[in-house]
């Protein structure tokens, strides 16, 4: 059988590869980036499945429209409209099969084979391996600690065929870095120059726990901004809920047709049940909640590193989301350091799935959000030992 080049050239998730390695309950994992499982809000979606089933009967199990429940992408419009000051309306928001989707429609939309990709170096692997089922060709900007690298960003820019750029400026995964609010604007007045799609991720933004809230780069500023969300990470990763927003109508009719012909619409059921929970339940409250949890376990991880990492070890002190990025020594590579770890029994994703087209780098990703503060301290003290 011969296969396409697409799938040939696009490599296997190194993250689910590991999880599959880490299954064993004796191994403390810092590999996946999982929200944690007891931010649930179990009793409250079973009482949403039910209410929607009693008054909604068979809408919930019917075809619906592509564009997604009118009342959740309201709420997604009412939220980022209070929150920062943008005029966001119901239609410029696409509601999506989890920001995967996201990644895979923008790509599909905006990519033809050879045309060039702004990304972060490094950057999410989940977004490289979305890109690269439609051949571009990469275009890494060096992250540095507030945001891309100016010169770098504007070298790229310049060259042609570069369709968009992709950037996470809250709590970046893998890095946990934030761009400061001086580097977005910026990154803006650059993207205000040139004919490019800016895509802002932000799946973590909501997860701040120290700090103060920031615009966004693009949107609201940016004619072609698209900026993506999440339930995932707030609510619950298994619905698969996320979602577009675009407020360039010629984009937004292409995204909704490239949706079309890859699933019709999200799953309806899990649409109007979300829905459903946000109408009946004070969200931010839940919210603060994960935020008071996350900062717990961030700082038992920070306090657990200053104390067994050795001194050439360095590492970054995220002000909210799930990672921590860690750079080793020049010359040293993670993923070595990965084989000598398992044998203690501690898991984390070393970097180089993180880059476009290096190997053996010496950075490597740390999840904080998935262990109790007592498991991170015993897993770090692990790893401590083979550093």
């Amino acid at each position: 059988m011969r296969y396409s080049d697409r799938i040939l050239s696009t490599p296997s998730s190194f993250i689910r590869d590991i999880l599959k390695v880490t299954q064993d309950p004796s191994v403390i994992s810092f590999a996946g980036g999982l929200p944690n499982p007891i931010s649930f809000p179990e009793e409250a979606l079973k009482e949403s499945a039910c209410r929607i089933i009693d008054n909604e009967g068979g809408k919930v199990f019917q075809y619906s429209t592509t564009e997604g429940h009118l009342p959740l992408r309201q709420f997604v419009a009412d939220k980022y409209n209070k929150n920062f000051g943008l005029n966001i309306t119901p239609e410029d928001v696409l509601i999506t099969t989890g920001s995967q989707q996201a990644l895979d429609l923008i790509a599909k939309t905006l990519l033809n084979k050879g045309d060039r990709v702004i990304i972060e170096e490094p950057g999410y692997l989940g977004a490289i391996q979305a890109f690269c089922m439609f051949e571009p060709e990469f275009l890494p900007v060096t992250l540095e600690d507030d945001g891309l690298d100016l010169k770098k960003l504007e070298e790229a820019l310049k060259k042609e065929r570069v369709k968009f750029a992709y950037v996470v400026p809250n709590f970046q995964n893998p890095t946990g870095l934030t761009y400061s609010k001086e580097r977005r604007e910026a990154v803006c007045a650059l993207f205000d120059r040139y004919d490019t799609v800016l895509v802002e991720d932000d799946p973590y933004g909501e997860l701040r726990f120290k700090g103060e809230k920031l615009p966004y780069i693009g949107a609201g500023k940016l004619p072609h901004s698209v900026l993506l969300g999440t339930f995932s990470k707030t609510v619950t990763p298994g619905m698969r809920l996320g979602f577009i927003i675009t407020q360039d109508k010629e984009l937004m009719n292409h995204l909704v047709t490239a949706k079309q012909s890859s699933d019709l619409h999200t799953n309806i059921f899990s649409q109007y049940m979300i829905a459903d929970y946000l109408a009946h339940n004070e969200y931010q409250k839940h919210v603060d909640k994960i935020i008071a949890l996350y900062k717990g376990q961030a700082e038992a991880m920070l306090a657990a590193m200053k104390e067994y990492f050795p001194a050439h070890v360095k590492y970054t002190e995220p002000e909210g989301g799930m990672f921590i990025w860690v750079t080793l020594p020049e010359g040293q590579s993670a993923l070595d350091l990965f084989h000598k770890a398992m044998e203690k029994k501690v898991a984390f994703v070393p970097g180089d799935p993180f880059y476009a087209g290096k190997t053996n780098v010496n950075t490597f990703r740390l999840n904080y959000t998935n262990s109790t503060p007592e498991t991170i301290r015993e897993g770090i003290k692990r790893l401590a030992e083979v550093l």
